[in-house]
């Protein structure tokens, strides 16, 4: 699902369910030993999504092991993210030589909490919410702006290794299954410049929204 938002540049592996073969090297199972049932499936199928993404792009299976915030570390010369949520796991990776950022979310469709969105919106982006549930009350678009930002942080985090907080991103989303996610803190500098925000695109199917960004080089 998650690949037809993508470019052919970046591999998308996902799961629907928690493979019984996923395993975890023993590095991993020590940052996971702790950790509650739900707590260990996700990271498990996660990171064999992962491998199977490393395996697609012609590199041996590593340990991915969270970082700095809890980004994961991957093999140098690769670039990634992962999302998982109830129902679903998925790993995107791509080369360095390609892409310079990649940063996927997804999110049931439902509804955000009371109370949420006040929290994760700025004024401005509540507004722009009202007129696109006015035109399509079918979309759940809170979810699919916080699930926008989450793409975004993640495509951040590993230019930066800064946080970036709700109000720090504005997200415009358009109909058609895209987003512009424009940065109000000084963006990080990259080779072809200072980005002053990304470009996105989502969909919803399955009962998920899921929302990803993708930095190719040069761009």
């Amino acid at each position: 699902m998650i690949e037809r938002i993508l470019p052919a540049a970046v591999i998308a592996v996902e799961a629907y369910d928690d493979p019984p073969d996923a395993v975890l090297f023993p590095e991993e199972e020590q940052v996971i030993a702790k950790s509650v049932e739900k707590r260990r499936r996700e990271f498990t199928t996660a990171r064999h999504c992962a491998r199977l993404a490393l395996a697609r792009l012609g590199l041996p299976p590593a340990p991915i092991l969270p970082g700095e915030r809890g980004a994961p570390g991957w093999p140098d010369g690769v670039v990634g993210s992962m999302t998982h949520c109830a129902g679903y796991r998925a790993a995107v990776l791509a080369r360095d030589t390609d892409i310079v950022t990649v940063g996927i979310d997804a999110e049931p469709h439902q509804p955000l909490p009371d109370g949420v969105e006040k929290v994760v919106t700025r004024p401005e982006e509540r507004v722009h919410l009202a007129e696109l549930a006015a035109a399509d009350p079918a979309v759940h678009w809170d979810k699919l702006l916080f699930a926008a930002k989450e793409s975004v942080y993640k495509a951040w985090f590993p230019l930066t290794h800064k946080w970036l907080g709700f109000d720090d991103a504005r997200i415009t989303i358009g109909p058609a299954g895209t987003f512009e996610a424009e940065l109000m803190v000084p963006g990080p500098v990259i080779e072809s410049g200072t980005l002053a925000g990304f470009s996105g695109r989502w969909l919803v199917d399955r009962g998920l929204v899921v929302t990803a960004i993708s930095l190719p080089v040069g761009n």
